[in-house]
Parts: C-alpha cells; structure tokens; sequence
C-alpha cells in the first residue's frame, strides 16, 4: 500500500509537469520551440517520457499479472539480493534518506553533491525514493558488487561518455558530429531492456551504430571495444578514461555439494561438473537469478531457439556469470555451512561466499576415469570467467537423464537476445 501511495502521487506530478510542457492556445513560441528538433522543451518531454517507461516496468515488476510480489522479489545478483532482504526485510521502497544510510554499510556515501549524483542516477522513477526495482536495475547496470560504487564513479561521474535519459534517435543525434572520427562513442542505459547498457559509436565507414552488448561489467566491454578501435574516442573526445583498475581480481564464489550428494552422480556414471542438458561438456555459465548451471554451448543453442527463460526452472532470464568448476586443496576456514540436500532439484547448487568445512572421510573414485590426486574435500570453487559470445547455429543436443532431472521443455517464444536495440 505504501508504494502505491507513493507511485500514484509520482504519477499524478510528472502528469502535471507533461499538461505544462504540451501547446496551449496563446504559446505559439513555446509551441514551436516543443517540435523542434533537440530544443530544450522537446527534451523535458522526451525525459518524461522514459520516466513514465520506467515507472511502467516497475508497476509490473512488482505486480506480476496484478498481484503485488514486491516482497519476493529476486534481484539479479545474489549479492544485491542478501543485501536488501537483510537491511531492508520485505519492504519493497524506502525514502533516499533511510536507503543512502543502509548502503553506507557495505558502501559508503559521500554526503553532498556525490550523495546527490548517486540519487539521481538510481532513482530512475524520479520519486525520492529507491524500490527494489530500481536498486536491481542499478547493480545490474554497475556490477560487479564489490567494486559497485567505484564502477559507478568511473563510469557514470567521471567518464565523458556517459549519458543518461537518452532515446535512441537522441543517441544518433549527438554522434553526427563525430561521423568523420571513428571510434567515437557514448553509452546510456537501455530504453527497451532495463539493466543491460546501449553503446552508440561511430563506424569505420562513418555509419552510426548501437548495440546492446552481453551482459557483462561495462567495463570489460569498454577495455575490449578500445582494443579493436570500436571505443576509442567517449562523446568525440580524444581522453579516453582507464578502466583498468576495474579489473582486480574478484573473490572466488564458493559452491559446496554434500558428500551423499557426489555419490548419488558417481553411481550414476557421472559428475557434479557435468552439464545435465548434454552430459558431454562441463558446466561453465550460471543463469541470473535463479543459479542453474549448465554449459555455454547449451545455453546458447536454447536462446537461440527464441527463449528467454531458464532450461531447469522456467525463470527469466536476466543475465549469466560464466564460471570455472575445479575442487579446492588444502585447509578451509572453520565453521562450514550446511551441504545442499542429497535430492537433485534440477541442477539448483547452494553458492557460498565463504570457504566451507571439508567432509570426511574421502571420496571414492570413480572406476571409468583416469586415476587423480587423492581429494581431501569434497568443495568445488566458481571463479568468474570470460565468456566468449556463442551463438551455434545447430538444434539442441539429444537429451540425457542425468539424475532426477530431465529436459524435454519446448523453448517458449520469447523475445531473443539481440545485439543491436532498434527504436
């Protein structure tokens, strides 16, 4: 009740900012200053617009199929995720104020003008206030969440390629003047798919183009596009920002299997490790949010099959982590977690942060493989990866029943990933 309160006086305001903005009798120089191309009123409008986009994907974000779900709400990122429900319970909206304060914990805010940019650049309602959706947007838009603020600063505060509240006739605008310099770019948060970056630059043959790029850290994308000369030059500007100090090292996610668990895929002549759609290849991507893990060939063959959704629990898909399955050595920190159950749920792992206790006694080996160093635990380790774009133009693999999950859903007809954002 509380966020409806609060959408329907936001909505009723930015309706009286648009009765203002629009002709009226008696205003034929305001009249022709709102048609005409990149004027001041034409672009008030135009930002309006975008709220009001926003504020339509949130109404139905919370309220799926017109049941508020505000309270369950998954965030993409896990990490985003711990961080709301445990701060902010199952509140779906809290007031600037009392949001800057709980992200200062793990986050710290400069108060005053950064405090400011930071709002603004969050709050893409316009209401004064931060909602789960908007935060989920945010922490796609700047991930990784470690470096999240620092991401957000050198991407959004300092680099010159940054715009905000842009359309994309607006984006190929602002690059004509830059048609004879190639590699020139700006990049602004997608109109059409909230949390994913549109890239606008400049062509070696002076065309315009714009692409929605994986979802990935902006600035992985950035790094890679300067190497081939694709971004070179942010808004026509010859400087173009390092970004290279974005790319620490991450700590390593932890995923850790019970023992009865590694069994039960050993008995049936396979392996946690093992993809369960091909049962050839090892898993190397995790789906956001749900945390499926699959491999890349067969993740990519399922989108390009039209579908958005999960292969294991026919969730949306909203982004994926590519990953690196290898057992840990060595002595692990005190007080572990509990182990996953011993029913497989169709590929769903527990993710740990934190290192875990080993298992004792050790694993058996498995007869049908060649010999290994003997395994004192029995903890995988996820390490981020780069993944390479993949789009196999051959049907899905034949599939195997690997434990209690077997795949045979038909891909639903769903939007497909594009590279490039039309208007």
């Amino acid at each position: 009740w509380d966020f409806l309160q609060l959408y329907l006086a936001n909505l009723e305001a930015k309706g009286r900012q648009v009765a203002a903005l629009l002709p009226s009798r008696g205003r034929g120089e305001a009249n022709d200053e709102l048609f005409r191309e990149g004027s001041r009123l034409r672009r008030q409008l135009a930002k309006l617009a975008l709220i009001f986009s926003h504020m339509h994907a949130e109404l139905g974000a919370l309220f799926p199929r017109g049941r508020y779900c505000g309270h369950r709400y998954q965030l993409t990122k896990a990490a985003a995720h711990d961080f709301w429900r445990e701060r902010c319970g199952a509140r779906c909206v809290l007031p600037w104020a009392e949001f800057q304060s709980l992200l200062s914990t793990c986050h710290p805010v400069e108060p005053g003008a950064t405090a400011q940019a930071l709002r603004s650049t969050i709050d893409l309602t316009c209401s004064g206030h931060i909602s789960v959706f908007e935060f989920d947007i945010f922490t796609r838009l700047f991930q990784p969440w470690p470096t999240l603020l620092k991401n957000w600063q050198l991407l959004a505060v300092n680099h010159p390629g940054y715009m905000a509240f842009l359309t994309y006739d607006e984006v190929q605008a602002c690059l004509q003047a830059c048609r004879d310099k190639p590699g020139s770019y700006i990049f602004r948060p997608s109109c059409t798919r909230l949390g994913q970056w549109a890239i606008g630059y400049v062509s070696t043959d002076g065309s315009i183009l714009q692409t929605i790029p994986p979802n990935r850290p902006l600035f992985q994308v950035l790094l890679e596009g300067q190497k081939d000369g694709s971004f070179c030059y942010p808004d026509g500007k010859n400087h173009n920002p390092d970004l290279t100090e974005l790319c620490q090292a991450e700590p390593h996610q932890r995923i850790h299997v019970s023992k009865e668990q590694l069994q039960l895929y050993w008995a049936m002549d396979s392996s946690f490790e093992l993809c369960k759609i091909c049962a050839e290849r090892n898993k190397d991507v995790q789906i956001e949010p749900c945390g499926h893990l699959l491999c890349s060939h067969c993740l990519a063959a399922w989108q390009h099959q039209d579908s958005q959704t999960c292969p294991f629990c026919r969730s949306e898909i909203k982004g994926r982590e590519a990953v690196s399955i290898y057992w840990l050595s060595g002595e692990t920190a005190e007080g572990g977690a509990a182990a996953v159950d011993t029913e497989d749920s169709g590929d769903q792992e527990d993710v740990e942060l934190e290192q875990v206790a080993p298992y004792a006694p050790p694993l058996p080996p498995r007869l049908d493989l060649p010999p290994r160093r003997p395994r004192s635990e029995c903890q995988l380790e996820v390490a981020p990866l780069a993944l390479p774009r993949l789009r196999p133009p051959f049907p899905l693999p034949r599939v195997r029943t690997v434990a209690s999950a077997v795949w045979n859903a038909t891909p639903r007809a769903q939007a497909a990933e594009g590279a490039t954002e039309n208007s």
